[in-house]
């Protein structure tokens, strides 16, 4: 398709600006609801290719949403920036190459819309915080991505994987007043908070027998007293609660919950239970999006072994997105080396030449599949059809 190539034209003509937006976000780590200086500069490229862009959406400081309308009908793309760091690791997950790859792709396919004479809207939704309270789940609670037709997004990696699946999460945290006393002296004054919490720990343990083999459960004691010659009289876990499916969660999480009751009960303490964290939808790939994707990567020269089955990768806000309309979050390769997420090694190998190459190549491939849907009428109701067919 000409118009495919002037897609790639595009993105390779200002490959040097993707470039630099990638090494400077990651040069400049920021954690999630802190990435001021990743969030300005993303809206400010976006801005200078055209979009009109809204920043602080939703009242969240750091998020933004940029909209192309070439003032003709049709179909509206999605394409999803994430540029919050890790403590500690910085960009060891290459958050720098997804905010760029998104940013790029949305340019491709401006360019290539504007020279076919096809009609819809681009949106690109700045996301903060994938790594902790994800902007993406208020963005899609509040209806954000329930008129897009779509929406991509691909993640950096070792290798090419398809978009496969994510676990439901629930992020939980139990809190247990007791009463101090020296546990020597007067222990029998006491109400020991910390055995609330390991009585939790034990009750939950016992739980897991009785369990699906796609749950888990783990979590830490983040307070567990002061001193062992007093009574803990406040302790404090934090656990996440996970599984393939959101109905499966909620049966977990609520048995998850009577073990902390149990724990409050059995020690006389009282408990306070808190969400510290959003939860997460688990990810339900669009198989008819997802294949297209793959598609373009056999096409540009990936060969069809080379791109592995989709595993799980934990969980992500995106699951919220996909629920609300067809989604992938497939894996493009940017490192040489089986590097691992998290890892001073990956983020130290997301900053090279081979990995700002890779994220140019997954935004061309990002940008060609929403082509293709754009310029297929056929396609855009095979998603469809798949996605209202597949709704839990």
């Amino acid at each position: 398709m000409p118009h495919k190539r002037q897609l790639f034209a595009e993105i390779d003509n200002h490959a040097d600006t993707f470039r630099d937006v990638s090494r400077s976000i990651g040069s400049r780590p920021e954690l999630g609801h802190e990435e001021f200086f990743a969030s300005d500069l993303l809206c400010g490229k976006l801005a200078q290719f055209g979009f009109e862009v809204e920043r602080g959406v939703l009242g969240i400081p750091t998020s933004f949403l940029a909209v192309y309308d070439t003032g003709k009908p049709g179909p509206t793309a999605a394409f999803l920036c994430e540029y919050d760091a890790l403590p500690e690791l910085g960009h060891a997950c290459g958050h720098h190459l997804i905010a760029s790859m998104g940013i790029a792709a949305a340019v491709g396919l401006k360019a290539a819309l504007d020279a076919g004479g096809i009609g819809g809207k681009i949106r690109v939704y700045g996301t903060p915080a994938e790594e902790t309270r994800g902007a993406k789940v208020p963005m899609a609670e509040a209806g954000l991505f329930d008129d897009c037709d779509f929406a991509l997004m691909a993640h950096p990696y070792y290798a090419f994987e398809r978009s496969g699946e994510s676990l439901a999460l629930d992020a939980l945290r139990f809190e247990y007043a007791g009463a101090a006393s020296h546990a020597a002296a007067s222990p029998h004054e006491g109400v020991n908070a910390l055995d609330a919490v390991i009585s939790l720990f034990n009750g939950i343990n016992a739980l897991r027998q009785q369990t699906r083999s796609d749950a888990r459960i783990h979590g830490i004691i983040d307070n567990g007293g002061q001193a062992p010659n007093i009574i803990p009289d406040y302790a404090s876990a934090k656990f996440y609660v996970r599984s393939a499916t959101r109905t499966y969660t909620d049966e977990l999480t609520a048995k998850v919950l009577r073990c902390a009751e149990g724990a409050a009960l059995q020690t006389g303490c009282t408990l306070t239970v808190s969400r510290y964290e959003y939860s997460y939808d688990e990810l339900m790939t669009n198989e008819t999006l997802s294949g297209q994707f793959n598609a373009n990567l056999i096409q540009a020269g990936i060969a069809p072994e080379r791109i592995e089955t989709g595993k799980d990768h934990g969980s992500l806000d995106l699951g919220n997105v996909s629920v609300r309309c067809p989604a992938i979050h497939p894996y493009v390769q940017v490192v040489q080396e089986k590097l691992l997420l998290h890892t001073e090694g990956f983020r130290d190998a997301a900053m090279t030449d081979y990995a700002l190459d890779g994220m140019l190549f997954g935004a061309k491939m990002l940008a060609a599949t929403a082509y293709d849907v754009y310029a297929d009428p056929a396609l855009l109701a095979r998603i469809r059809e798949e996605f209202e067919s597949s709704k839990p």
